[in-house]
């Protein structure tokens, strides 16, 4: 589930919609995409996915970021931090993890209402095995290889935050990489049990298979390309930024671009971003055509009886 730090945000908590998923469903991995810690408590967040992740039954994929820069505009919302807008995330990123690990986070000295007295206080209830699925969305080389290092798992999305002059593929690959040879240093000491890294990679997917879904989406993919060079350079050299396509046009098309596209070809998972446009039912097609028309030809095996037991972390966002 995408979340946005702002203040006309969905009417919902990204929880409780995430909780009600949980209950309609028993084996698709959820979660969010991505949670800017920049602007959240980070042991309400701990406390609010533990509960999540106990009622989901160990389904919840807690992914993270900093957010986005607002120029001090937030501070009289979310407080100002002495340390800077990058520092003040990672200091909120670490402190969820150290929070979602168990540590002791306060002792209750001589007594707090009816807590023993020197008491350590840990998030409640514990959710075992959620430290090991967070995830940071990185979007430069230096972002990724500090995620390597700190032992998260890697998303990548459709959006780079740097601008070196090669492709927005090329760059990306390079931050996977950046990302993998320092997961790779660090084995050992990450928290929890797992070693191998994950990596999502995000991109634009629209299948346009008939006139309807060709109507309704036209809007969305010509507004999205009038806004950029066709190699997903800003328009204003001054933004250090660089946007993935779209891919667009008939589920051949697609599948051919998409196996050429060598960043994804080093990730192991994708995630299907969807049109920002558009009605429910046109969402379900492009879903579905993806996944009986585009996905087998990379990979997937989809829902087989075999696999009905194992966890699906396919997501959509």
């Amino acid at each position: 589930m995408g979340t946005r730090a702002s203040l006309r945000a969905v009417p919902v908590e990204p929880d409780d919609v995430l909780a009600a998923v949980s209950q309609r469903t028993s084996r698709r991995h959820f979660g969010t995409g991505v949670l800017p810690m920049r602007y959240e408590d980070p042991i309400r967040v701990a406390e609010d996915a533990s509960t999540l992740d106990l009622l989901s039954g160990g389904r919840l994929e807690l992914r993270l970021s900093s957010g986005i820069p607002t120029p001090g505009i937030l501070d009289p919302v979310f407080g100002s931090s002495p340390v800077g807008f990058s520092a003040e995330s990672q200091k909120r990123v670490l402190r969820l993890r150290e929070a979602l690990a168990g540590a002791a986070l306060v002792n209750s000295g001589e007594g707090f209402m009816s807590i023993p007295t020197h008491t350590d206080l840990r998030v409640s209830p514990p959710a075992p095995g959620l430290v090991d699925r967070l995830w940071y969305g990185a979007g430069t080389v230096s972002s990724a290889a500090r995620t390597g290092a700190q032992g998260f798992d890697l998303q990548v999305s459709t959006l780079n935050g740097e601008e070196t002059g090669v492709s927005f593929e090329e760059r990306q690959l390079a931050q996977i990489r950046a990302y993998r040879e320092a997961f790779a240093a660090r084995v050992g000491q990450a928290v929890g049990g797992r070693r191998a890294p994950r990596i999502t990679a995000g991109r634009i997917i629209v299948p346009l298979d008939n006139d309807a879904d060709r109507a309704e989406h036209r809007a969305f993919i010509d507004g999205y390309r009038s806004v950029m060079p066709a190699d997903g350079r800003h328009h204003d050299p001054s933004e250090k930024l660089r946007f993935s396509r779209i891919f667009d046009g008939s589920p051949e098309r697609i599948t051919d671009d998409l196996l050429a596209d060598s960043a994804l070809s080093e990730a192991t998972q994708l995630m299907v971003t969807l049109p920002a446009e558009g009605s429910l039912a046109s969402h379900k097609r492009i879903l579905q055509t993806i996944a009986e028309r585009i996905a087998p030809h990379l990979g997937w095996a989809g829902a087989t009886p075999a696999a009905a037991a194992a966890p699906d972390y396919g997501t959509a966002a």
